[in-house]
């Protein structure tokens, strides 16, 4: 009885925290043909707002300060105050959402304003207005439009052209002095104007905090890896051993060289003292475009605390050499700053020299994501770079049942979704737990086996003082995060489901609401899709050239930083908070949790092995006396006809993958709580986990021991991970997760079951052997073979894993 009991609460638990399949009210079904990236928004659910376009004014009253009031029912949308002019322009947009419209009235108003505190966008509820002023601004007149008589305008027809319409008093009945030019017009989420437009969603944003309610796409930096290769040095100018330093003769022992680039600081390794020392050592950094900032070598003397400069000089990446081969750039001596020493109360000028490879390498990907949740592997350079496969497309509905994420009870909920190179992110439903965004977006695609990350944030910029542009920014509180990995899609076919948001944070993981997506992969050609299983997954730079694990990580850690500080500029700017959670920028910390989730993961690949051996023990002790009869017929014709042991596994993998058909996954892979380990977590393991480096615990010596640790255990982690990532690859092979890849290994096990019947097995062994072993003039590169790049490309339960 209590194993029921614990088996109905599994399957419980297992339904609450599953993908549900959902059946919008959407206008799909259109067909993608040729080069041309669909428009239309045919995934998500259309949403009419009424539009209102203020343009310009002329012939106001002279030394006014007017601004225009756009009111429909409870909402008030204001324009920015100009001040002491006749003709101001505008050009402002807002937007009232038809389902909220209770006024048949619109009212276009405009003012003058008495005091000017600020040139600002103001919003604000109509309910509010006369308990913030009593006396309100003087009314210069007002254009009112009839909500029913507007007319309705759907892309891709082009704009409604503004009109001029004289001003009216507050009745609308005697014309006054001045024109409003404006348009106003029913539309849908696909206007042109939607992005701009003040909505009536966004009420309780004010002043600058306007500009984080809006949707927005950003473009990430084009990144380049910038090798700095410091051979030697020439006429070094070194200071006395024993001064300096300020603790003893030792400190001035060791120079060693560094280079900074904007807020990035590396450093070789320290040798000895020597006057013409030599490193042929490389530093890493991540560049990005347009090379604005310059790079800085330097030669210290000292140790990495303290150290003085013995000279310098200032590299323009502009005039840098892009590279897109493994051939080394061409050595230069630089000529570092003079340096002044006095010999004899004489000062003698000594001119130093460094001698560098610098190169901006353009065959590498720059890796700025988790490589198992990559969403672009495209080279830096263009040069390289194929054509796109296909088209991505994703309709971003709704949320239902978010938790709320602030005090008052109240979340103010946005998307942001990421893959490749273009950020996007909607605009914020204000105090709502069941937000509609129904925004969609699109992105080109160029390898299918990537992974496009969708998360919701609580919007923390909302009600904060503002400040210009050098205020603080909110912290946007994670809500829960959604990732799908394009292969496992198939091509054409809509894909509408609900996806369960799981916050993990102490003391327990729990469910903060459900997100709906509608998600489309398009292929004109599937031959192309096809031929990227054959290709290497990473640019052929990182085999020939490879770099270690220390400096991807360096090196990505660069990129994230780099992404957040261009983000932070934008407008609205994305948090800091956005952008390390999308780009999973601590996964590899050590935790009690990801440990024995891992454990498990490799402990699921080796059941296989222990359920045969198993399995032969029942055989031997003859449990069974037909199957140990029907196993000893099968190892007689093992024994007389060897030929037959390819053909028939082969043709055991083409029958097990047929029958699989039946049973392959129907919707897209999501986090799986039990795979994860969440729900056996403890509360100080999950402290653990979100514990920062350094760690807030007291504790110097402590901290030092657990702070390595945790280093150490991310290696670990890693490499377990790798290697339940492998195994489960395999098994992927005829789970229909990836529909493509387990058709053209069921075709080849069905090719090779005719060619390993009629080759005999000897002659396989030797063509195999011999390719092995062939000699190095017949090899290209050092780039793996085509079953190595197959098998890369498989889905595994990473694609789970919180």
């Amino acid at each position: 009885m209590g194993n029921q009991n614990q088996n109905q609460n599994l399957k419980k638990n297992e339904d609450y925290f599953s993908v549900k399949e959902t059946t919008p009210n959407i206008s799909a079904g259109r067909v993608i043909s040729g080069d041309r990236l669909p428009t239309a928004f045919d995934l998500v659910e259309q949403m009419q707002f009424l539009f209102a376009r203020v343009v310009r004014a002329k012939d106001l009253p002279e030394t006014c300060n007017p601004y225009v009031e756009v009111k429909l029912g409870t909402f008030v949308g204001q324009t920015k105050t100009l001040e002491k002019t006749t003709s101001p322009e505008w050009n402002q947009v807002f937007a009232f959402s038809k389902d909220r419209i209770q006024e048949p009235l619109l009212e276009i108003v405009v003012r003058d304003k008495e005091n000017i505190e600020s040139d600002v966008i103001m919003c604000r509820v109509a309910s509010t207005v006369c308990e913030e002023n009593d006396d309100p601004d003087e009314i210069i007149g007002s254009v009112v439009f009839t909500v029913y008589d507007v007319p309705t305008r759907v892309p891709p027809d082009s704009p409604l052209a503004p009109e001029w319409y004289k001003l009216g008093d507050q009745n609308g009945v005697k014309k006054l002095q001045g024109e409003l030019m404006v348009s106003v017009w029913i539309g849908t989420q696909a206007d042109e104007g939607f992005p701009e437009a003040w909505h009536s969603d966004a009420t309780e944003a004010s002043g600058e905090n306007i500009a984080h309610t809006r949707s927005k796409v950003y473009i990430s930096p084009k990144f380049w890896y910038l090798r700095v290769n410091v051979i030697q040095a020439q006429d070094l100018l070194v200071k006395n051993k024993g001064g300096g330093g300020g603790g003893g003769g030792n400190n001035n022992q060791d120079i060693f060289i560094q280079g900074v680039l904007g807020n990035l600081v590396l450093r070789s390794r320290p040798i000895k003292i020597n006057a013409n020392p030599i490193w042929n050592e490389d530093l890493m950094f991540v560049a990005a475009e347009p090379f604005d900032e310059p790079l800085q070598v330097s030669i210290e003397q000292g140790n990495f605390n303290k150290h003085e400069c013995l000279g310098s000089c200032m590299v323009s990446l502009k005039n840098v050499e892009k590279r897109i081969v493994a051939t080394p750039a061409p050595c230069v001596w630089y000529n570092l700053n003079l340096q002044t020493h006095k010999n004899n109360e004489e000062e003698v000028k000594i001119s130093s020299k460094l001698h560098m490879r610098i190169s901006l390498d353009g065959g590498y990907h720059v890796l700025d994501e988790a490589t198992n949740y990559s969403s672009d592997l495209r080279p830096s350079s263009r040069y390289l770079c194929k054509p796109s496969i296909g088209v991505l497309e994703l309709g971003i509905h709704s949320a239902m049942e978010l938790s709320p994420m602030k005090k008052e009870n109240r979340t103010d909920a946005f998307c942001v979704a990421k893959y490749g190179p273009k950020w996007v992110r909607t605009r914020t439903i204000v105090d709502s737990l069941s937000p509609k965004w129904n925004e969609q977006y699109t992105w080109e695609v160029y390898d299918p086996c990537t992974v496009i990350t969708i998360a919701v944030f609580d919007n923390g910029n909302l009600h904060k003082k503002s400040g210009g542009r050098n205020a603080e920014m909110g912290v946007d509180k994670r809500i829960g995060k959604v990732r799908i990995r394009l292969s496992t899609l198939e091509s054409d076919r809509i894909y509408t489901h609900s996806y369960p948001l799981i916050n993990l944070q102490p003391p327990k993981a729990k469910k903060v609401g459900e997100i709906q997506l509608a998600v489309r992969f398009s292929c004109p050609s599937l031959l192309n899709v096809l031929q990227t299983y054959a290709q290497p997954l990473l640019p052929a730079m990182h085999y020939v050239c490879p770099l270690s694990i220390f400096q991807l990580e360096s090196l990505r850690d660069q990129a994230a930083a780099i992404n957040t500080l261009r983000f932070r500029r934008a407008e609205p700017p994305l948090s800091k908070e956005v952008v390390e959670y999308m780009l999973d920028t601590k996964q590899n910390l050590w935790s009690m949790r990801k440990g024995r989730a891992q454990f498990f993961r490799i402990a699921g690949l080796l059941n296989g092995l222990v359920l045969a051996g198993k399995k032969f023990e029942e055989i031997r002790i003859w449990k069974s006396t037909i199957t140990t009869v029907f196993s000893y017929f099968i190892f007689l014709c093992v024994v007389f006809f060897p030929r037959t042991i390819l053909p028939s596994t082969f043709t055991y993998f083409f029958l097990v993958g047929l029958w699989r058909y039946r049973t392959r996954p129907r919707y897209p892979s999501h986090m799986d709580m039990t795979l994860s380990q969440v729900e056996n977590a403890h509360p100080e393991e999950l402290e653990e986990e979100f514990d920062p480096v350094p760690s807030k615990f007291n504790g110097e010596n402590l901290r030092k021991r657990y702070d390595r640790l945790r280093g150490i255990c991310g290696r670990v982690l890693s490499v377990m991970s790798d290697l339940a990532t492998q195994g489960e690859r395999l098994q992927s092979l005829l789970s229909w997760r990836d529909p493509r890849a387990t058709v053209l290994f069921i075709l080849f096990s069905l090719v090779a079951i005719f060619v390993t019947y009629f080759v005999p097995f000897r002659f396989i062994v030797l063509i195999w052997v011999t390719y092995l072993l062939r000699p190095p003039r017949f090899r290209c590169f050092d780039i793996p073979a085509v079953p190595h790049n197959f098998l890369r490309r498989m889905p595994a339960k990473s694609d789970c894993m919180l």
